[in-house]
């Protein structure tokens, strides 16, 4: 199973808790999903009048680890900020890094993103960044002391999967031992199923699951499909080929002449 900065979690399946239709159904795909980590925005949490109470309630009765975010931060200044906040309301040192760059992709800033990863990491932050799948990029992070990467497989709340295989193929690659997860873009479970082939450690998603018909349906397909990816990469799987090879062998076979 994944280990992020020292921590050993449960599932290769990361999920978010915004936009499900009830916290019933929120707690219903938790448990189907078997989620070992659970993403919160600061911003469902008031610290002076704890107005967000019950539903940090019902996130410490789901029994996962939780990773507060920033998301919707746009600038240095707010992400280090809100990760502050974070800090002191969960109680964890863990911090999902969002600093969106532009309003459409949602696509993070490279250049805020590596400052704000360095200032959280001097402040002793265990920094998961939203990064794209940008090997200098990656470079950056990790020598501003990032130990884990988060590359998108597609925009936020996309569903088109994982937009650029050949690049996310190449940070794999290119960082083989350092944890890192599809963070984003996916809409099926299939599509999960190949971040994992990839050799990715975990995925991250959030719409995919709430936005469905049958959120804690879908969250089960979601956990089936991280565990078929694991069990095929570990198999070694087949070269995919240009040219057909029969499966059934001739040796043996009658020829007629």
């Amino acid at each position: 199973m994944p280990v992020f900065y020292g921590t050993e979690v449960t599932s290769r399946l990361m999920l978010g808790t915004a936009q499900y239709p009830s916290p019933a159904i929120l707690a219903d795909a938790f448990r189907q999903s078997k989620a070992g980590i659970a993403t919160v925005s600061v911003r469902r949490e008031a610290g002076c009048d704890k107005a967000g109470q019950d539903f940090w309630t019902l996130i410490e009765e789901l029994g996962v680890n939780v990773l507060p975010n920033t998301a919707g931060c746009h600038t240095v200044r707010e992400a280090v900020t809100t990760a502050h906040m974070a800090r002191e309301l969960f109680n964890t040192p863990w911090i999902k890094l969002e600093v969106i760059g532009h309003a459409d992709t949602l696509q993070p800033d490279p250049f805020a993103l590596v400052e704000a990863a360095r200032i959280l990491t001097e402040d002793g932050f265990q920094v998961f960044p939203y990064c794209t799948e940008d090997l200098i990029l990656g470079e950056k992070l990790l020598t501003a002391g990032c130990e884990v990467l988060m590359p998108w497989g597609a925009p936020i709340g996309s569903g088109l999967g994982l937009n650029n295989v050949y690049g996310l193929r190449s940070m794999r690659a290119h960082f083989p031992d350092v944890p890192m997860v599809i963070d984003a873009g996916l809409g099926l479970p299939s599509q999960a199923a190949h971040a994992i082939e990839l050799g990715y450690d975990a995925v991250l998603l959030n719409t995919a699951v709430a936005k469905a018909g049958d959120p804690a349906a879908m969250a089960k397909g979601f956990a089936l499909a991280v565990e078929a990816g694991a069990l095929a990469h570990a198999a070694d799987p087949m070269e995919p080929r240009d040219m057909a090879a029969p499966s059934t062998p001739v040796l043996g076979k009658a020829f007629l002449e």
